[in-house]
């Protein structure tokens, strides 16, 4: 479940700068191919994030704007890098400038940070080159070409003593782990023993982790498939695959014809726990954009369902099974409201993988927890209830539910699941893995054969996976 929570902003702290619009920009004259170039697109992006945008809707709305493919992958690095790190460069930013420039200035001077925060060492670019390119970036637009002194100069001054403002600024939790305060308290109040490494975990980008069809070929056979190609991979769960270098879909073996898709090893999991056998009714409640709902067609020859409340949504739905050569019914509906799409024939396997607030995952989507509200989390809690309340009764006798939730909070988790329990009679709760807490693999695990098969399981997205049959 990545992209199904509403994107709803959080107020921006004091330190950060203001949205830009785009269309107040000038024309850019830089070559697609300069990091000036993805800069400047990364700026854009992250301008659209503070003032309420998706960060993935936002990267497609720069790239469409010049549509050059040389720029699209530095682009989406860069605003991904600057997600991770919105805190820490801004309170660099408001340390080391004695005035807050224009916001676009602002933001190429935060995505610059946000690489040159990295020791040399594990740089994705030379001090020399980001600083350099930083002033091309805003040079190339007429209206900002009087601040490339000042951006040369503020970027220079920090690579002087990096290490001062840095240990500065990070005395600032915010800063230091870049959430917002609010979000930091929750993780230790819902996960006081693991806290820490549950937010180092979101502020590293996640594996490119594949899902093997298993009606097309098994794990240990896609692994010879990757080898024959001189790609290394190594088994990351019972239907999981994980590359060591992360690649474009298009050039993965397979994904175009439906033998792979790109899944989360925690995410696979919700196909394997329904446990969906050939012959039985199953329903994919809250179902774009499918991955889950190939899944369970790959494991199990079912009637499907596959319910979706926005319809363009939907559409996604059905351009995956197509990839996949499966096939469900897909009905556009509120799953909270089975009046508008239910027929009233119950079913024996109901997946609920309802909205909530993506905590679980934001080390592939870093703009969530600056766009959550504290509130948020309340009102999803309430959705969550109203979607469970109304699909219970659909559930057959002897039949199960499976309630899913890619967050980290109990109150989306453990506490729901109990209130369902209690409220509901007739509902028997079966083994499942409960709170699944995001993790990354070790560090040694990514130089020995021996350690990664020891560990297959070990980076995955945090979950809540809760088990219920109806007696």
């Amino acid at each position: 479940m990545t992209d199904k929570p509403s994107r709803r902003r959080a107020a921006p702290s004091a330190d950060q700068p203001k949205a830009s619009s785009d269309a107040r920009l000038s024309a850019l004259h830089l070559a697609p191919d300069s990091l000036a170039f993805a800069l400047d697109g990364a700026a854009q992006a992250v301008a659209a994030v503070r003032a309420g945008a998706a960060l993935p809707a936002a990267l497609q709305t720069v790239m469409a704007s010049h549509n050059h493919a040389a720029a699209r992958g530095a682009t989406q690095d860069i605003a991904y890098r600057t997600m991770r790190r919105l805190a820490l460069v801004d309170a660099l930013l408001h340390k080391l400038m004695r005035k807050a420039p224009p916001p676009h200035v602002a933001n190429v001077l935060a995505c610059a940070f946000a690489l040159l925060v990295d020791d040399e060492a594990h740089a994705a670019y030379t001090p020399f080159t980001v600083v350099d390119q930083a002033v091309n970036a805003i040079a190339a637009r007429r209206e900002f070409a009087f601040a490339k002194g000042l951006v040369n100069a503020v970027l220079r001054n920090f690579l002087r003593d990096r290490e001062k403002p840095l240990v500065d600024v990070t005395q600032d939790p915010v800063a230091r782990w870049n959430y917002p305060s609010w979000w930091i308290d929750a993780v230790k109040r819902g996960q006081p023993d693991a806290w820490e490494s549950i937010l180092e975990a979101g502020n590293r980008q996640g594996p490119l982790t594949l899902r093997v069809n298993a009606r097309r070929t098994s794990v240990a056979g896609y692994l010879e498939t990757l080898k024959a190609a001189n790609i290394e991979a190594h088994a990351a769960g019972e239907h999981a695959v994980r590359l060591q270098t992360p690649m474009p879909v298009d050039k993965i073996p397979g994904f175009d014809d439906g033998v792979v898709s790109v899944q989360d090893a925690g995410a696979q999991l919700a196909a394997q726990l329904l446990g969906a056998k050939d012959g039985m009714r199953v329903l994919d409640a809250c179902a774009a954009p499918g991955g889950k709902t190939g899944h369970v067609l790959e494991l199990a020859k079912v009637e499907l369902i596959a319910l979706e409340s926005d319809a363009q949504r939907a559409s996604r739905i059905r351009q995956n099974l197509e990839r996949l050569k499966l096939e469900a019914e897909i009905r556009v509906g509120d799953a909270g409201e089975p009046s508008e799409w239910s027929d009233g024939d119950p079913f024996d396997r109901i997946l609920a993988d309802v909205p909530c607030s993506a905590s679980g995952i934001v080390r592939r989507h870093p703009d969530i927890r600056w766009l959550r509200r504290p509130s948020d989390i309340a009102a999803l809690v309430e959705e969550q209830r109203r979607i469970l309340t109304a699909l219970w009764p659909l559930v057959a006798t002897g039949g199960e539910l499976l309630y899913v939730t890619c967050s980290i909070f109990p109150e989306e988790g453990e506490l729901q699941a109990q209130w369902f329990g209690d409220t509901h009679e007739d509902a028997v709760r079966l083994d499942a893995p409960g709170q699944l807490l995001p993790t990354n693999a070790r560090a040694s695990a990514a130089s020995s054969t021996s350690n990664r098969d020891a560990e297959p399981f070990a980076d995955h997205d945090g979950f809540f996976y809760a088990r219920f049959q109806k007696r």
